[in-house]
């Protein structure tokens, strides 16, 4: 079997004949529950396929027309490609006909066509007054050119014009792509005999085959498609455009709900904060305020929360608005994905939009930089490589991962590097010394910049030093730890800083010599071999600590304590004394070093616990040996 991969919907007021509609398409009866048929009432998503000319199938999903159940109707109306929308020639527009065609703009469609259904149950003038209505309706919406087709379900009247379109439309719209990685939100979950747990959706983006293992959304439950079908018969996968159910192993059927989603493991996350483009209904009676109640449809999930209105004060009929959405359970979404927003009470349609971005923060109102971030994010929607650049700047001085970037603009982690190494071949990006973390070039410039303050201040701080820690340079930026690291690697490799070893790092461009008054000091040090002369006992106790500090940071002398330095020569030769012991007698025997050393245990000690700080030597027992190295 051959599927064509788009789905059609249904759409329209309660009782104008959607599902009457279906059955004389597909001889199928989308009512599948007990109560509906009971009632002739549709409440819940109906699903039927149909057979194109050049013998493709098309999956269809009818739609509860009844106020009432809005939720699942937009639940089904988010995967769809076509709309037949349905208006009774007796009753004309009414008031879901005009909800449901919005929420059909809302969600971004472009194609459909008319069914002016029940024209056997009234005469020829109220059939064209209800055409009237329509025209009037449709004026400047997607469905403005639209052809309609007068019909019954009943006689068949109309039936074979209207089936004859609907297959060349099916035929012309450009499929979904299959591109991307696997994300199906849930639209039912049951329990087969015999099989197991299956859910059923269209999925919106990618292909899973038999085998795969899948993701549950929230909750991140993992399950492995043990098969595929579609239209009623198995299929090799399931992919975007296809109504589809898989049946999955490792899953209880009391694990999912409509409103999940089953993704590809690692690149999709629950969150209960977005931002978002909204454009309000212009039929709407008042402006929407800020902080106001809200229901999100999103994909299948529809989550309560509260609009955070964040460029205006509040939102007039017809306007646009960026906006937050901080919802009270948590909600699966990509940027791209398009929406519907009702009021919470009374449950009205306020309008629709575009997910920008899975908020890590709340976001405040009017402020500049929140507000550029999203509009960047907003042009970016549909270009993965200038997505990721504005994914990039948005987190600022926060370095990021392949894996990390993926997860941020929901791309496989082999198709995220490739973006990567597009941006840093224009410039747009910057990859860490170790190829592992990017920022945004932009970024990477302001922090180069703080860098440099924060060494520039350091220094004028202390100007006895030619060299400093990484650890206090680091505090002394108030960057985080990643960030410093990453930083710090590209002075070095930019040739501004440079690592001296000890975890210690110097200017570049500093030319180092030593004054004649340090050589002094250092000529003193040697000579006083391990009995160095401590500061205190030194001329002018100030500038001799800056002295000593001086040629520590030259690599001259080495401080075994905040008292007392060592001629590098000496601190070397006694390294050598010790390691010449411990060899000749297994252990360190102090007091024959001390003997060699000509020294005291006043500066023997000092010395000995710098080896042990530094890694030379160890204890053990009561002992010391050389470490192993």
């Amino acid at each position: 079997m051959q599927i064509q991969p788009i789905v059609v919907g249904t759409a329209g007021h309660i009782d104008h004949g959607k599902s009457s509609l279906v059955r004389a398409l597909t001889g199928t009866d989308p009512d599948r529950l007990k109560e509906e048929k009971e009632r002739g009432l549709t409440i819940d998503l109906g699903f039927a396929n149909f057979e194109l000319s050049d013998g493709r199938r098309v999956g269809l999903v009818d739609v509860p027309g009844h106020e009432r159940f809005i939720r699942n109707m937009v639940a089904g109306a988010s995967g769809i490609d076509i709309v037949v929308l349905a208006v009774a020639a007796d009753d004309g527009v009414m008031p879901q006909t005009r909800e449901h065609l919005g929420i059909m703009q809302m969600l971004g469609l472009s194609r459909g066509l008319i069914a002016l259904t029940k024209v056997d149950t009234v005469e020829p003038d109220l059939v064209e007054l209800a055409r009237a209505d329509l025209e009037e309706l449709l004026a400047g919406t997607f469905l403005e050119d639209a052809p309609v087709f007068p019909l019954s379900s009943i006689t068949g009247e109309g039936l074979d014009a209207f089936k004859a379109e609907l297959d060349r439309v099916c035929l012309e719209v450009t499929p979904r792509s299959a591109e991307g990685v696997f994300r199906m939100p849930i639209q039912r979950v049951f329990s087969k005999p015999g099989f197991g747990t299956v859910c059923t959706g269209i999925p919106v983006t990618g292909v899973v085959k038999p085998g795969d293992v899948l993701e549950l959304l929230p909750g991140g439950k993992r399950a492995k498609v043990r098969g595929v079908h579609a239209y009623g018969a198995s299929a090799d996968q399931a992919r975007a455009g296809h109504s589809s159910a898989l049946n999955l192993s490792d899953l209880d059927a009391g694990d999912a709900e409509r409103g999940y989603v089953l993704s590809t493991p690692g690149l999709f996350r629950a969150v209960r904060m977005v931002a978002a483009r909204i454009e309000a209904l212009p039929t709407l009676p008042r402006a929407i305020r800020d902080r106001v109640p809200i229901r999100l449809h999103a994909g299948t999930a529809d989550p309560s929360g509260e609009l955070v209105l964040l460029d205006v004060e509040q939102l007039e009929p017809g306007g646009s608005a960026l906006v937050q959405l901080r919802l009270d359970e948590a909600v699966v979404v990509a940027p791209g994905d398009r929406f519907v927003l009702r009021l919470l009470t009374p449950e009205v349609t306020l309008g629709g939009g575009v997910i920008l971005e899975e908020s890590r923060h709340r976001l405040k109102r009017f402020k500049k930089f929140v507000i550029e971030e999203l509009v960047s994010a907003e042009s970016s929607l549909g270009a993965p490589e200038a997505l990721l650049a504005a994914v990039l700047e948005r987190r600022h001085m926060e370095p990021a991962s392949v894996e990390e970037l993926a997860v941020e603009i929901k791309f496989a982690a082999s198709d995220t590097e490739r973006l990567l190494a597009q941006l840093v071949e224009q410039g747009r990006a910057a990859v860490s010394e170790r190829g592992d973390r990017y920022l945004s070039s932009v970024s990477l410039e302001a922090g180069l910049e703080q860098l440099d303050e924060a060494t520039n201040a350091w220094f004028e701080a202390h100007s006895e030093r030619v060299q400093v820690d990484k650890l206090e340079l680091g505090r002394e930026t108030g960057l985080s730890t990643e960030a410093f690291s990453f930083l710090v690697g590209r002075a070095i490799a930019g040739g501004t800083l440079e690592s001296v070893g000890g975890g210690e790092l110097r200017r570049a461009d500093v030319r180092i010599e030593v004054s004649p008054e340090d050589q002094v000091l250092l000529d003193a040090l040697t000579a006083g071999g391990m009995r160095p002369p401590l500061p205190k006992e030194l001329p002018n106790e100030q500038a001799s600590r800056a002295s000593l500090s001086r040629l520590v940071d030259l690599g001259l002398a080495v401080r075994a304590s905040h008292e007392m330095f060592f001629a590098k020569s000496v601190f070397d030769a006694g390294i050598e004394a010790v390691a010449e012991n411990c060899g000749r007698n297994g252990q360190l025997v102090i007091p024959e070093l001390r003997e060699k050393l000509d020294t005291s245990r006043k500066y023997l000690i000092p010395y000995l616990e710098h080896l042990d700080a530094t890694g030379v030597t160890m204890r053990q027992g009561s002992f010391r040996v050389m470490r192993r190295r």
